[in-house]
């Protein structure tokens, strides 16, 4: 018995650059289509017409590439008969490299498609509004702070140096000044933006309560953080945090020492290290727990990575029992007399 067309499921991969999306297209009865369409709203809207003429279901693939894919998933999701799932680009190569070796727009987007066939399809579901302006508003904070960084060292560099340039210095002086005043107000955007969100609110607060997490941490956790599914678990917040440890062992010979993968959100694990830094001075439990890896051999920057993981451990739990921090239930095996004698 032959499926109606209204019945056949069409997958669909798309590599987004910059400017152009290359499509492949397959459907169940064997047709295969590639086509190209500039990567503005224009183009998603021809793009999303050529598919729902192809008819059927339409299952469609593509990476995470930051804004040059967010806006065209969005589009996809909107439109009717149309089903989204975006992958994790480390997911999609290592899914390419059992099928092709050639590096090309149209064969990536050829593998996005097979991959929609083949694999499990876990549907995309896009984050609130308020989320995005959140995270483009954090991550914005962050570039402000680098930037003040750069210039800060350019300025000392150029104070200390007999062939600086006094208008040089007064330049710098005068952007550090600038910069300072841009990132208070995005800051001042960002918490008015937490303040007219009724889950965002909490979550600041709940943030707020543990050790080492000011308010600035607290706003580039909470940026990040708002964007997760609310379906996952606490190993997929640390995969995606990319602090998952990544072994390396091969019988008997290869045995190189665990690392975290990296093989996630960079702005994420970025916000945890300074707060696990504070908090291994400050929370009694965290610092046993630092403490106890230091005194297996375990060398400080390895521990203190261990020691942001389990910080995710407890904001995960934090969100979701709506409590503020209790060291005791993150670490009820530590004891922390018999350790304070290691610190």
């Amino acid at each position: 018995m032959h499926k109606s067309s209204a019945e056949l499921l069409t997958c669909c991969g798309i590599d987004v650059s910059a400017l152009q999306l290359a499509v492949a297209v397959q459907t169940e009865d064997a047709r295969c289509w590639q086509r190209g369409f500039p990567n503005r709203a224009s183009g998603h809207r021809a793009l999303i017409v050529w598919l729902q003429k192809i008819g059927g279901r339409v299952r469609v693939c593509l990476e995470a590439t930051g804004l040059y894919s967010l806006d065209l998933a969005l589009a996809l999701h909107a439109a009717s008969g149309i089903e989204v799932a975006v992958l994790n680009p480390k997911t999609a190569n290592r899914f390419a490299a059992t099928l092709c070796r050639s590096k090309t727009d149209p064969a990536d987007a050829q593998v996005l498609c097979e991959y929609a066939r083949r694999m499990p399809f876990q549907l995309w579901q896009p984050p609130s509004s308020i989320a995005l302006q959140l995270r483009a508003l954090t991550r914005h904070i962050a570039a402000l702070a680098q930037q003040h960084t750069r210039d800060s060292n350019r300025l000392r560099a150029v104070s200390a140096s007999i062939a600086g340039s006094g208008c040089v210095r007064q330049d710098l002086q005068r952007s550090l000044r600038q910069l300072q005043h841009r990132a208070e107000k995005m800051r001042a955007a960002a918490l008015a933006l937490i303040q007219q969100d009724a889950e965002l609110r909490p979550r600041f607060a709940l943030l707020l309560s543990m050790p080492g997490i000011g308010e600035i941490s607290a706003l580039h956790l909470l940026g990040e953080l708002a964007l997760l599914a609310p379906g996952l678990s606490v190993r997929q917040w640390v995969a995606h945090s990319g602090l998952d440890p990544a072994h390396h062992e091969s019988g008997s010979s290869v045995r190189k020492p665990a690392r975290i993968s990296r093989a996630g959100n960079r702005y994420l694990r970025r916000a945890l290290y300074m707060p696990a830094l504070v908090a291994v001075r400050h929370d009694p439990h965290l610092r046993a727990f630092y403490q106890t890896l230091l005194a297996r051999h375990k060398a400080k920057l390895q521990a203190l990575m261990a020691v942001a993981r389990k910080m995710l451990h407890a904001i995960f739990g934090m969100f979701r029992w709506r409590s503020a921090y209790d060291g005791s239930r993150l670490l009820p095996k530590i004891e922390l007399p018999a350790l304070a004698a290691v610190a």
